[in-house]
């Protein structure tokens, strides 16, 4: 595979989020980056997070990779990374993504096909830090016939998933070591389902103590053509944000 020729390798005047609400209109295209992942998030999230809760050398754990996204920063960041999914396309996508040289880079990217409920594969507090973003239950289905698939779940079923996907990262992180998870909510019959909240507390549970509750606002949910007019006849507001939970393994 040809490595892929980079002119941009970083955001231009980057500055460190240092408040709880964080809204990228760019949504970052240095590097390998694109927004070609459906649900992907954003480069500036990952950089942030990663900048924020490890250091150089670090084994960072993303077992939802998806696009890629996480991958490259850490690799732009000196991190060393496990990527897991569950989706060979998903896994294609991301060897595509990390198909580059970049001068200075020390960090290894490890690619594993695999469930985030089972990382067998991890070794117990193996794991500097955990830097993810799941599914939202089956807002967004990434496969047609992947069993595994979280994004195939209705809700309740997807967060009684998602304890085990806690159990497993609460296993594998270091103590005293660090959990991100960005997860968003959805409406079933006019009714705002708060899988974001649902999570966190399956994270507490597990053992997980809450550090930050950041809000993430959504750029992609203009009030325009049809679901203007229903928000309107059907009086419901548009969800525009997202929760970042970082969590700390006590």
């Amino acid at each position: 595979m040809t490595k892929k020729k980079i002119t941009k390798w970083e955001p231009e005047n980057f500055e460190l989020e240092m408040n709880t609400v964080w809204s990228f209109p760019q949504r970052g295209d240095w590097a390998t980056h694109d927004a070609k992942w459906r649900g992907n998030w954003s480069p500036y999230i990952a950089r942030n997070l990663l900048l924020r809760y490890s250091t150089e050398g670090d084994l960072v754990l993303d077992q939802f990779v998806g696009g890629g996204t996480t991958l490259v920063e850490a690799m732009l960041l000196n991190r060393n990374i496990i990527g897991v999914d569950v989706n060979d396309v998903a896994l294609d996508r991301c060897k595509e993504k990390i198909n580059f040289e970049y001068e200075g880079k020390t960090g290894k990217v490890y690619i594993h096909k695999g469930d985030a409920r089972d990382l067998h594969f991890v070794p117990n507090e193996s794991i500097d830090f955990v830097c993810t973003h799941p599914p939202y239950a089956n807002i967004i289905e990434y496969s047609e016939d992947i069993a595994e698939d979280l994004s195939h779940c209705k809700v309740a079923d997807f967060l009684e998933e998602m304890i085990k996907v806690a159990s497993e990262s609460y296993r594998v992180l270091k103590k005293d070591k660090f959990c991100a998870i960005l997860m968003g909510d959805t409406r079933i019959k006019g009714h705002v389902q708060p899988m974001s909240f649902e999570v966190m507390k399956i994270f507490e549970a597990t053992g997980f103590k809450l550090k930050e509750i950041i809000i993430k606002e959504q750029h992609n949910c203009r009030a325009t053509g049809y679901w203007k007019t229903n928000s309107i006849k059907y009086n419901f507001l548009l969800l525009a944000h997202e929760y970042l939970f970082v969590f700390r393994k006590g």
